[in-house]
């Protein structure tokens, strides 16, 4: 397979850094493996032939036109933390032709991978509309306010639909380039996988901060505190919408629009976020960390940190 990794102005080192490690490890190890795969074809495009990346460091690549005829156009994520500046870097002209070349390689048929920032590329492309794809948990406000035609789950750390694989946030391009070897070869990803001591992580949802999420929306970040202030109580959407001066109905649609999820599971989630950070910092049984995130006994919360797979007392 060649494997074409576009490289452009501002790629965020550690990402791009990863995929190169991953693939060219995966080369090093695979005669280890009966019946051992094709090597990988790795090259380093871009639309211009020298980049700087975010931390300032050079890249020579070779033309992008030299990826039409890659088995995989992978895009690196870009070194944007800050949101707005984000979309803004993604939808302006400077980002024009590899928004042309994203384009142009899916009307080609050309699989597409990318991670964390750089799925917002794919998703300004227009490469995305109709798919599911994941990205950052905590960019996911931004993404689904404004690539309404995707299909975002936020919480999975690598999906692929369609010929188009996304992960998550900034070192799920570890698991986005294991996932490109175990498209040739699950045994070379899982052999990669142990030399290089990466765990396999489905999910991101242990890493969310639920806050971090809410602040993208007043009215979300208003419940958020509503809930906090109350963890340890029964609780009603129905009487936080009251309290909060909104319909239900409204606080139903405001979450579903900023967080994708009901209020009930914003309530979830931040009753185990405090379950978490107690067991960790005390020595209390479960069914006193119950008691103390608002369940009457440990069986609601069980199931909860089997969901997210954390270990229970």
């Amino acid at each position: 397979m060649k494997v074409a990794v576009l490289a452009l102005d501002g790629v965020f080192d550690s990402g791009i850094s990863a995929l190169l490690d991953v693939l060219h490890t995966a080369n090093a190890l695979r005669d280890q493996l009966d019946g051992a795969p094709p090597p990988f074809d790795i090259r380093t495009v871009g639309v211009r032939r020298r980049v700087r990346t975010g931390l300032g460091h050079r890249i020579d690549t070779e033309p992008a036109a030299t990826a039409h005829d890659a088995g995989l156009l992978v895009l690196p994520a870009l070194m944007e933390r800050r949101p707005a500046a984000l979309v803004e870097a993604v939808a302006s002209d400077a980002h024009r032709p590899v928004r042309r070349l994203l384009a142009g390689a899916r009307e080609r048929g050309t699989p597409l991978a990318s991670s964390c920032t750089g799925t917002f590329l794919l998703a300004e492309s227009g490469v995305l509309d109709g798919l599911r794809a994941t990205t950052s948990w905590w960019l996911a406000p931004v993404f689904r306010d404004r690539y309404r035609r995707v299909a975002l789950e936020e919480t999975r750390m690598v999906t692929t639909s369609d010929g188009v694989t996304t992960a998550g946030a900034a070192f799920s391009h570890l698991d986005l380039a294991l996932a490109v070897v175990g498209m040739r070869s699950p045994a070379l990803a899982d052999l990669v996988r142990h030399y290089l001591v990466v765990d396999d992580r489905a999910s991101q949802a242990a890493y969310v901060i639920p806050g971090a999420m809410a602040r993208h929306d007043p009215l979300v970040a208003a419940f958020e505190q509503w809930v906090r202030a109350r963890i340890a109580e029964p609780l009603s959407v129905a009487e936080a919408a009251r309290d909060l001066g909104v319909s239900e109905r409204t606080l139903q649609r405001t979450m579903a629009r900023t967080l994708g999820c009901t209020p009930v599971r914003l309530v979830q989630d931040l009753r185990l976020e405090r379950a978490e950070h107690l067991m960790r910092t005390t020595g209390l049984p479960l069914a006193a960390v119950a008691r103390r995130v608002g369940y009457e006994g440990p069986g609601p919360l069980r199931a909860l940190l089997r969901r997210r797979g954390t270990p229970q007392p």
